[in-house]
């Protein structure tokens, strides 16, 4: 079977310029980033009322893309994670939050796909960001069909909604995890229980290979699925792993089985910075997040309890 060679980014662009051809009330804004792409496929040149880029001006596009929303479209702006959360983060708040408008934010970059462009293309705290914001969905897609499930869905219900691009994709989709929690290998009464969130998934399925470890999948983890939770955690040790800042949903891991004799380990970027350029892959050996370090520390975690 061939491997898919278009990425979350490419399928993005394109799911976008076909999405303003068939639905006049959605529209794109931009700030440099993603104009060539989308120039390419022709959209600025069919909807040029609805294709703007306002330049290198962050938040005033999420100002425009609020403005948008208010005279009842469907808009979607697009930048790098940390300009398009981090730098517009009060635009997000007032704009979209206290007016209760829906729009998409869709992000490309995640915590450093760009390794090498340094800090102010790494945005690992983002997800943390918006999930402090009432009524945001936030989709971190795991391959290029749950990008463009989660964007058409957004889209559709105009729901308020950050959707996570990244480079770093699973072999297939996980049919469901957009809208919640999904089972995908189950282990004994007793096994840890792993849950995997978007770009994480393979690599935690590598590494519990040879183990006793239950492993659940989701593509949203903001609202939180606590009742599929739930439903298909059987043992009481938890692992959240996460392609984001390390413990952005141990919160809900734990309120949802707060009535359990849970243990919750949280894997993910840790705080502090990586002083090194690279690879985004080289990042993830140093932070432990390659399969094999996910799978000294959930051996370690099991251990531990075993132990006790």
């Amino acid at each position: 079977m061939a491997v898919a060679t278009e990425t979350m980014r490419d399928r993005f662009y394109r799911v976008t310029s076909e999405l303003l051809d068939t639905d006049e009330r959605v529209a794109v804004v931009l700030a440099d980033i993603g104009v060539a792409q989308l120039r390419e496929l022709g959209a600025f040149d069919r909807h040029p009322e609805r294709a703007i880029n306002v330049g290198i001006r962050e938040s005033l596009m999420v100002s425009v893309s609020a403005g948008m929303a208010l005279a009842g479209m469907r808009p979607i702006a697009h930048s790098y994670a940390p300009f398009l959360v981090e730098r517009p983060f009060e635009q997000l708040k007032l704009d979209f939050s206290h007016q209760g408008l829906g729009g998409v934010l869709a992000s490309v970059g995640a915590s450093y796909d760009w390794a090498s462009g340094g800090r102010t293309h790494h945005a690992p705290g983002d997800v943390a960001a918006v999930a402090t914001l009432p009524g945001w969905t936030i989709l971190v897609p795991g391959h290029p069909d749950e990008a463009e499930s989660g964007l058409r869905g957004a889209i559709d219900d105009g729901r308020r909604a950050y959707l996570r691009l990244a480079e770093q994709t699973n072999s297939g989709p996980v049919a469901g995890a957009t809208e919640g929690i999904v089972e995908v290998r189950r282990g004994s009464a007793s096994a840890p229980m792993v849950l995997a969130v978007g770009p994480m998934l393979d690599r935690v399925l590598e590494a519990a290979s040879d183990d006793d470890v239950a492993v659940l999948y989701t593509a949203r983890p903001r609202p939180f699925d606590a009742a599929s939770f739930r439903a298909l955690v059987r043992g009481t040790e938890v692992v959240l792993v996460e392609p984001y800042l390390e413990g952005t949903s141990s919160a809900q891991v734990v309120a949802a089985t707060a009535d359990r004799p849970t243990r919750v380990l949280a894997i993910g970027v840790p705080h502090g910075e990586h002083r090194h350029y690279g690879t985004y892959e080289e990042h993830d050996r140093a932070f432990g997040l390659d399969a094999s370090g996910i799978r000294e520390r959930v051996r370690a975690f099991v251990s531990t309890t075993a132990v006790a």
